[in-house]
């Protein structure tokens, strides 16, 4: 079956639950969305729970069996397969009657489609003869949403076999990769986070389902998600050496996103588009030159052109005004629509306690935290069941975390063996430490609340699932936790998969929050907030000399930010006041840092 998309936006991953079976949510109306792979557990427990769905017995993939987290992960996209190409087929036969999923399908592309104009005309036409020949031909042009996979290149841990010897390519990440590798998708994609892993992407390179197909496009293709135009240039460059080629660069927000944050060097995605924009023929050209001489001499294949590249972004999109002008400004060919899809049941799963925290979040509420293991700012709702249960756990002396998954377990401060610095035996190894260092009283606070910040995100992001659908995933930890981004205190209803769509796509307006910033400004502002946090932070611990270049390039990136978005033309005219205004007062709020520490 062909996998391809009429629609303008996509939904990203989240968190590890959010997103795991949304496919089999939205794809058969032509939606497209990501799956985590990184926890096979779940991954496990959604194959015990779907297989019942389609009339067949759940067959359990042992953790004794050879390679069983690919094989989980294969077995697992292809049930996934396997529901959505029933569900289209199911579509396709339905009549073009009110509320059916085929005219759901249809009512919720964007009205400028050439399939949505035809359907109108369909249901405007009186000759019977006339509408049946259309909707025989809306019939075979319906396809489904692509099935992708993420997987976050930092979690790679390494694993060993009974004997305690090290696993050749049996890594988190590879393995999970080479799940996705050997599944039945077609037309899919896997999408790289969180920077460049060479023993990865070398792996990568010796699968040979990434390579050109007889039509010259690609079975499965490579997603880069990137913050920058240096990364994708960087991470392009090698794979292309490997015979890889990447169709499609996934620009994020380095602040202005959920779960966690990548800050750039005061980059902000205004410029950052726009050097993408701009460099698009030089990057297509220079990846080519390497891709197809590594092409010929693994195949003897000469390549005339290059194949298809996409750029697409992420971070902070709350209106179809913005969303447009990413569009039209940036040719940007899809949109990521992650956060507010967390308030929309039919498109992704949340539990019901967390649904209900998240549609009363205010700015408050979601904060960039220290909570993550990996050490990178973590975007975070306070107040989930997670935090609770980590605070009840320090209450009664006991701090840190069952560590029963173990895909942040990285830590050798202590141990041979890597552990996690949300687990129990980490933090009690730790605050041990700090108290025989006898630091002053305020440093030791603060290196304290360091390690107790640390919170088990394998099973607190995976958790959701469990409770919706009734499973077990660890026995006795039950606690959720959740990673929006703050674009979330602009949303505050759950609503319908019709009515997001139709925001979207400007149909309806759902915005809670009047005075919403434009997602440049609020972007800015969160770069602004952590430019002060950081320099704070750097001065009560001696680094800020140090630092001074960083924060000098840092500044200077922001000012330049601020100068490209004066300049900036297609902001809408009831918008630009405001903007303007926001960007004045954000070039104050940088001179006075400037002044006050003397970054510049």
């Amino acid at each position: 079956m062909n996998y391809s998309t009429h629609h303008k936006f996509h939904i990203p991953v989240m968190g590890l639950a959010f997103t795991i079976d949304t496919p089999i949510k939205v794809a058969r109306f032509g939606i497209s969305s990501v799956i985590s792979i990184v926890e096979d557990r779940l991954i496990e427990m959604m194959r015990k729970h779907y297989y019942p769905t389609i009339g067949k017995e759940y067959q359990p993939i042992s953790t004794r069996e050879e390679d069983y987290r690919a094989k989980r992960i294969t077995d697992y996209l292809n049930l996934v397969n396997t529901i959505v190409q029933a569900q289209v087929e199911k579509l396709r036969a339905a009549a073009f009657e009110g509320g059916s999923e085929i005219v759901r399908y249809f009512e919720m592309l964007p009205d400028d489609s050439v399939l949505k104009q035809l359907y109108q005309q369909m249901t405007k036409t009186s000759d019977q003869s006339e509408k049946n020949k259309i909707e025989n031909y809306l019939r075979t042009q319906i396809r489904p949403g692509c099935i992708d996979v993420n997987v976050m290149t930092k979690l790679d841990r390494n694993n060993n076999n009974k004997q305690g010897e090290l696993l050749e390519d049996g890594s988190d990440a590879v393995a999970a990769l080479r799940g996705y590798a050997k599944s039945n998708l077609s037309n899919s994609s896997v999408v790289f986070s969180a920077g460049m892993n060479p023993r990865l992407y070398n792996y990568l390179g010796s699968c040979n389902e990434f390579e050109l197909n007889e039509e010259g496009g690609f079975t499965k293709k490579v997603i880069i998600k990137v913050s920058d135009y240096r990364s994708a240039l960087i991470q392009g460059k090698y794979l292309a050496k490997k015979g890889i080629w990447v169709s499609e660069f996934r620009i994020e927000s380095g602040l202005n996103c959920g779960g966690h944050a990548f800050a750039t060097e005061g980059y902000l995605m205004g410029p950052i588009l726009e050097e993408f924009k701009s460099n698009k023929p030089e990057l297509v050209n220079t990846l080519f030159e390497i891709y197809t001489t590594a092409v010929q001499n693994r195949s003897n294949k000469k390549l005339i052109d290059p194949p298809q590249m996409i750029f697409s972004v992420q971070g902070g999109i709350g209106t179809h005004e913005e969303d447009e002008f990413l569009h039209r400004h940036y040719n940007i060919e899809s949109t990521g629509w992650g956060t507010p899809f967390l308030l929309v049941p039919e498109a992704t799963t949340v539990d019901e306690t967390t649904l209900k925290k998240l549609c009363a979040a205010n700015e408050r509420d979601v904060v960039l935290s220290r909570h993550s293991p990996l050490g990178i700012p973590f975007f975070y709702l306070k107040g989930t069941s997670a935090e609770n249960e980590k605070n009840a756990r320090i209450k009664s002396g006991k701090p840190g975390s069952p560590c029963t998954e173990k895909h942040l377990a990285f830590n050798t401060e202590f141990t041979k063996e890597p552990i996690c610095t949300a687990s129990h035996k980490y933090q009690k190894l730790k605050i041990a430490q700090l108290q025989s260092l006898h630091l002053p009283e305020p440093e030791y606070k603060k290196q304290l609340n360091d390690v107790l910040d640390k919170e088990c995100l394998c099973v607190g992001l995976s958790n959701a699932a469990a409770i919706n659908y009734k499973q077990t995933f660890v026995k006795k930890l039950n606690a959720v936790n959740i990673c929006p981004g703050p674009n979330i205190v602009n949303f505050s209803k759950v609503v319908s998969l019709q009515t997001m769509t139709d925001h979207i796509y400007g149909r309806k307006n759902i915005l809670t929050k009047t005075r919403r910033s434009h997602m440049f400004i609020a972007e800015l502002n969160l770069y602004i907030d952590y430019l002060k946090d950081q320099l704070a932070d750097d001065l009560k611990t001696g680094q800020f000399s140090k630092k001074k270049k960083y924060y000098a390039s840092f500044y200077q990136n922001l000012c330049d930010g601020i100068s490209y978005y004066r300049q900036l033309r297609g902001i809408a005219a009831k918008r630009r006041n405001q903007f303007d205004k926001a960007l004045y007062y954000a070039g104050i709020e940088l001179d006075c840092l400037n002044y006050q520490y003397g970054i510049s």
